[in-house]
Parts: structure tokens; C-alpha cells; sequence
């Protein structure tokens, strides 16, 4: 858990009366997952269990987020708006948010595709499962992998001066899933390479 500092004596609790509304928002994907409602004590237990906690206001008592069915939200920060009146949570969800067993309770909320891969990418380096390319990409090492990436480089360069878009986006997409697999094959992901590109705009 990485929550950030919020300091609850400022937000606007009256406003809603005593309860703000909180977006939950997927920390890795930036999908919009849900909408609740904290009261004070939902924002505490939230921060101190790191797991998202809303006040129900159909059952008037706290709800933790998958308490029944397990798929709990880990809380990553959590961060009020402009007008202090609204919250706005990060989290990485266990299973599904939605009790449709949709990863949105917002059908078809966008997300980045390239997070998604990054995800699937990162599970697939825990588990190692039999036959998948990904596993064998990994099993042949990183100087392997790293051949790959400079095979694909150079075959989206070629496209770029010689083929259409979509065969440009087509080895594009390839190269953009090597260099995926390389980074988790040495112990990093999509997050630090973001982190690094913020690095830059300074």
C-alpha cells in the first residue's frame, strides 16, 4: 500500500452529509471501477486495513468492497478533489468489481490495453503455464528475449518505411510485447518505465 497523506479535517463532510462520494479507479489499468460512499469511519478503516471500505447506504453500516465474494480492492492511495467534497481511490482489484463479474461495474469503461498486457504479461511470469509462448520466452533468458526485442525493432522500422499502418501497428504491437515480456524477465514493469518517462517531463 502506498497511500498518500490526506488530511480528513479538510474535506467537506457536511456537504453530503457526512458521507463523500468515492471514484475507485483501477492504479495500474486507470480504469474506473466503481463508485461508493465513504463516511469518516469507511475512509479510516480503508487506510488502516487497505482495503477499500464504503459506508452502505442501503444496509447503514460499513461494507468492505469483496467481503463476500473475496474480491477485495487493495488500497494504493486515496486523494480528495479541488472542492475537498469528493474522493478519489486507487486500487488494485482481486477478481472482478462488478457482482456481474465485469472488472467495471461501468460496462466497457476504457483502460489502457497496453496496463492489461503488461498484467497478464506479470501473471504469466508467476505461473509459468505450460505451452504458453510467454513461458517459453521466459524460460530461453534474458539475452534471448532481448534478441527478440531487437528483431522486432527492426522489423517495425522496416514497416515504417515500406508497409502500411496496419502493418506498422501490427509489429508495433509485437514490439511492444517483447519489450514487456524483457522488462518483467528483469524484475520490472510497465510502472517504472512510466515512472522513468515522468522522470523526463521535469
Amino acid at each position: 500500500m502506498t497511500d498518500t497523506t490526506i488530511d480528513t479535517q479538510t474535506l467537506d463532510w457536511a456537504k453530503g452529509d457526512g458521507l463523500l462520494p468515492a471514484i475507485v479507479q483501477d492504479a495500474d489499468t486507470l480504469r474506473v471501477l466503481m463508485l461508493g460512499y465513504m463516511d469518516r469511519a469507511a475512509l479510516a478503516e480503508t487506510r488502516r486495513s487497505g482495503r477499500v471500505t464504503f459506508f452502505s447506504r442501503s444496509r447503514q453500516r460499513l461494507w468492505t468492497k469483496g467481503e463476500t465474494s473475496g474480491h477485495f480492492l487493495d488500497l494504493v492511495s486515496v486523494r480528495g478533489d479541488c472542492d475537498s467534497d469528493s474522493l478519489l481511490v486507487l486500487a488494485r482489484p482481486n477478481g472482478p468489481t462488478c457482482h456481474l463479474q465485469r472488472s467495471s461495474c461501468f460496462a466497457d469503461a476504457p483502460g489502457s490495453t497496453l496496463a492489461d498486457l503488461a498484467l497478464t504479461v506479470a501473471a504469466r511470469a508467476r505461473a509459468l503455464p505450460a505451452g504458453s509462448y510467454t513461458t517459453r520466452l521466459f524460460d530461453s533468458g534474458v539475452r534471448r528475449i532481448a534478441q527478440k526485442v531487437g528483431e522486432e525493432g527492426v522489423e517495425t522500422a522496416l514497416a515504417a518505411v515500406a508497409e502500411d499502418d496496419d502493418a506498422l501497428l501490427g509489429e508495433a504491437a509485437d514490439l511492444a510485447y517483447h519489450l514487456l515480456v524483457l522488462l518483467r524477465a528483469r524484475g520490472l514493469g510497465l510502472d517504472a518505465l512510466e515512472a522513468k518517462l515522468r522522470e523526463r517531463e521535469r
